[in-house]
């Protein structure tokens, strides 16, 4: 299992920076996701900057969400 996000900091450029369970810190780049169709919302940038952790993942005030798994494993 993964570790859980316990913190988010929205960037420039849709990126999130991320802080984890196990103590990594890591930045995940949001540009590939924001063409789908539930994601298209985060391109305004008061929404996307609504980030916030949610029982491990994030979630965003439209309802967006992006699993612990995911962010973990896509993020630098």
């Amino acid at each position: 299992m993964n570790p859980k996000v316990i913190k988010v900091q929205p960037e420039q450029d849709y990126v999130l920076r991320l802080w984890f369970t196990n103590g990594e810190e890591k930045r995940f780049d949001m540009k590939p996701y924001l063409d789908d169709e539930v994601f298209r919302p985060l391109k305004n940038n008061a929404v996307f900057c609504s980030a916030t952790p949610f029982l491990g993942s994030v979630t965003w005030s439209n309802n967006s969400d992006l699993s612990y798994d995911t962010l973990y494993v896509e993020s630098r």
